[in-house]
């Protein structure tokens, strides 16, 4: 009979030896404010293509618009 409890304390000895080996992770507030700082240099270009009807009556008549 010591056999048959043997096995089962064993088994629960192990289980608290390995219940102890488990990772703790821990969150935590920064005591400063998060910084993004964004060095952004944004460039733009806008290309117009006009037909050469359209440009001659543009440049001809500059009361248009």
């Amino acid at each position: 009979m010591p056999y048959s409890y043997s096995v089962p304390i064993t088994t629960l000895f192990a289980t608290i030896l390995l219940a102890g080996c488990s990772p703790k992770v821990q969150i935590e507030v920064p005591n400063e404010p998060i910084t993004i700082n964004l060095n952004v240099k944004i460039e733009h270009e806008i290309l117009v293509k006009v037909d050469k009807e359209v440009d001659s009556l543009l440049t001809n008549q500059k009361d248009l618009f």
